[in-house]
């Protein structure tokens, strides 16, 4: 018994599971060899992966510092607590919220807390850039709510205004939502806020893409525009996977609270809220605003690099870390051009852009992001180099000689992967 024990707490993953392990070893080579441009990834700091894999795990808890309903979580309060606060200076707020699982389920709590089962959600299209918890029918904010959406410009792109403002007033929503998985430019908060007064809704800005951009100083700030302001953790945050809810509305502080728990979650991730006071203190830090202007700067070089190409850059650029891509002016379709650019270890996404397809195999858009490849170290030149192999493999592909050029681009990508790797390698 003692044995079994002591094995228990010293046996390594590859002596208990060499699948996982060989799994686990690969991603890691993985990470190291590819450069990844999904925009809603990033890679986090060896502080945070130190409190992802930390004993704190194992404990369990409900409820919030000093108000828990297990025993043992003096330190865990320590940590949340420090989340709290940094949550708040950073975003020049009065209350946050840092337990929720992930964005989903911090809109969730939202939805929870403001609306019953029914009532009108206003939000972005999906196709033009929002996101599936703002209302998608096979999500549960489009099955027990009234969903519906605002779109684009068809000319420009942008997200029509007007056209928020003519809906808002036709369908007089209880809540209206901005944010979303996929727009590339600056977000108008103050025009948005005045429209949701002006058909008395809440306002709920979600900012997952660009908290990091938002936190250092390179987007305008929802507050004090948003009635209430959701966010993950990972993608420009750099942190770990997780949400945090925002809002200066103290009459909303415990029903917040009871709508993250008990009303969509039970006990809380203690590792994950560790990890989660580590980032928002680097964010913090003046070397995060230089960091976040260089995210942009990339994502800037990589969109003009391709539009010189003659690829089709939706909305003609970008104000933040993405860059989305029209390949239908190429003639193929978002996986095709996913898989092209894996064969090179370049790591992308198809992705629906304005009018695309309902249908994922059909989308001819691609999101590309700037964040993961910047926090290794990447700066304009390269990426420069990365749009150059990028235009040269579509280019190839349709010319039916992609492999020709795959091998020499792949060459490039193993040249920037040496030159910047991850966490030592």
């Amino acid at each position: 018994m003692a044995h079994t024990a002591k094995a228990h707490f010293t046996t390594t993953v590859e002596d208990v599971d060499p699948l996982v392990a060989d799994a686990l070893a690969s991603e890691r080579t993985r990470q190291q060899n590819q450069i990844e441009l999904i925009a809603s990834e990033n890679i986090v700091s060896r502080a945070v992966l130190d409190a992802l894999g930390h004993e704190i795990t194992n404990k369990t808890l409900e409820g919030y510092p000093g108000n828990r309903f297990h025993g043992g979580g003096q330190f865990v309060d320590i940590a949340e607590q420090a989340a709290i606060d940094r949550a708040k200076q950073l975003f020049n707020c009065g209350y946050a919220n840092v337990q929720p699982h992930s964005g989903t389920q911090a809109n969730l709590a939202v939805f929870f807390l403001l609306l019953k089962p029914g009532e009108k959600v206003l939000s972005l299209d999906l196709a033009a850039g929002g996101h599936l918890s703002h209302g998608m029918k096979a999500n549960l904010s489009g099955r027990w709510f009234d969903a519906n959406n605002y779109n684009v410009n068809p000319q420009n792109e942008v997200i029509d205004l007007d056209e928020m403002e003519r809906l808002a007033e036709e369908i007089r929503p209880k809540l209206l939502i901005t944010g979303g998985s996929a727009y590339p430019r600056e977000l108008d908060f103050e025009r948005m806020s005045r429209i949701a007064k002006k058909v008395g809704a809440y306002f709920l800005v979600d900012m997952a893409h660009i908290a990091g951009l938002v936190a250092g100083g390179v987007h305008p700030s929802p507050f004090p525009h948003a009635d209430i302001v959701t966010c993950t953790t990972t993608k420009t945050l750099r942190g770990p996977r997780g949400g945090l809810i925002l809002t200066n509305n103290e009459e909303w502080y415990k029903k917040l609270q009871a709508a993250v728990f008990p009303g969509v979650q039970g006990s809380l991730h203690s590792n994950v809220l560790a990890a989660k006071a580590i980032c928002l203190g680097e964010a913090l830090r003046d070397d995060f605003k230089v960091y976040t202007r260089q995210v942009v700067e990339n994502a800037k070089v990589l969109a003009n690099t391709l539009a010189d190409r003659g690829v089709r850059i939706v909305s003609g650029g970008t104000d933040t870390h993405i860059v989305l891509l029209d390949l239908s002016s190429k003639g193929l379709l978002g996986k095709q051009a996913e898989t092209l650019l894996a064969r090179a270890n370049i790591t992308s996404n198809k992705n629906p852009i304005p009018g695309d397809s309902p249908r994922p195999p059909e989308w001819v858009g691609m999101r590309l992001g700037s964040s993961a490849a910047t926090t290794r170290g990447l700066k304009e030149e390269e990426f420069r180099i990365l749009g150059t192999v990028i235009a040269d493999l579509i280019d190839a592909e349709v010319a039916g000689k992609a492999d020709e050029v795959v091998e020499g681009a792949k060459a490039k990508i193993a040249e920037l992967t040496n030159k910047f790797p991850v966490y030592g390698q």
